[in-house]
């Protein structure tokens, strides 16, 4: 019985992260009709980004939890810059065009940050003594880790409880934001038909800018909460994340929010379980698995539509 509450505690904190970065993915999606595979690479960006906040603000040595919510805003506020810069300078000029040059563009966009990373005058800049390369580096910890709660074997710490109530309030103010709010109806409005919501004087531009920047921000998040419980970081650890995050995506019903929170959760719980009572070499290819099986058997995702595109 513990060892399956671990297990499931497990699962529903990989999960929320999962979901964090695959609501980046299905809001892009949902209003550009663009898969963007920068998107892992941008949450990268923003455990670095944490990571030389950290740095410079000396959280390693006085952690306090106004360093803490700094950093987490920080990180969040760089991210969200960089989303907005992709898709003003990436995305915005290809916009008329074929979607297969866009996706090629962000697989392009991809690269670009993964071993930009890597170099050495990135690192001078930064006047910091950290090796150059794929190095990797070790996230100071904003705060101890202590046991909150104790049910039979299965300790669960303050970080694991923290990273779910963060990522779920986060989940729930995006909720908030596409529902409730005029900005959401606008980002709702763009996703289903951009030329009238442009005939209604919506700013499409604006609202898809946004768009980027918020699931950048929510990248970042979940970026910061990954390295506070594993305080390890590197220029390519966005690639297995983000191609997961994706899956999750496209079983809950790629530009569905709901779904994607989901397929995120779903994605976690699966690989904790396969990996706890299988074989925990499958870990990654269960995602996989799952994808090829969407695909095959409900391809509009759990909670997708299907849809006929008239040509």
């Amino acid at each position: 019985m513990s060892e399956f509450l671990q297990h499931l505690v497990n699962g529903v904190s990989v999960g929320t992260i999962y979901a964090l970065i695959a609501l980046g993915y299905t809001m892009v999606y949902g209003v550009l009709k663009l898969i963007n595979f920068a998107h892992g690479d941008v949450y990268m960006v923003g455990a670095f980004a944490a990571f030389y906040i950290a740095n410079a603000l000396g959280v390693g040595d006085s952690p306090t939890l106004g360093k803490t919510l700094l950093v987490f805003t920080g990180s969040m506020a760089v991210c969200a810059g960089l989303g907005y810069a992709i898709e003003r300078l990436a995305y915005r000029p290809l916009r008329e065009r074929p979607r297969l040059t866009s996706l090629i563009t962000a697989i392009g966009v991809s690269f670009l940050l993964e071993y930009g990373f890597q170099l050495a005058p990135f690192e001078s800049i930064t006047s910091m003594e950290f090796p150059p390369g794929p190095t990797p580096r070790f996230f100071p910890e904003l705060f101890p880790r202590t046991v909150w709660l104790q049910i039979g074997e299965v300790a669960i710490s303050n970080i694991d409880v923290l990273s779910l109530l963060v990522a779920i309030a986060l989940m729930i103010g995006l909720e908030f934001i596409v529902y409730r709010t005029k900005f959401g109806t606008a980002m709702r409005a763009v996703s289903f038909d951009p030329q009238t919501a442009a005939l209604m004087g919506i700013p499409v531009d604006r609202v898809i800018s946004i768009t980027f920047a918020l699931g950048s921000a929510l990248a970042a998040a979940a970026a910061v909460l990954v390295a506070i419980s594993r305080p390890r970081i590197d220029p390519l650890m966005g690639m297995m994340p983000g191609l997961k995050a994706f899956v999750a995506a496209v079983f809950g019903g790629i530009g569905n929010v709901p779904g994607a929170m989901v397929g995120g959760i779903v994605l976690g719980l699966a690989e904790e379980f396969v990996a706890g009572y299988g074989v925990s070499s499958f870990r990654d290819a269960i995602a996989f698995a799952i994808l090829i099986a969407v695909l095959l058997i409900r391809p509009q995702g759990l909670f997708g539509r299907q849809s006929v595109e008239k040509v």
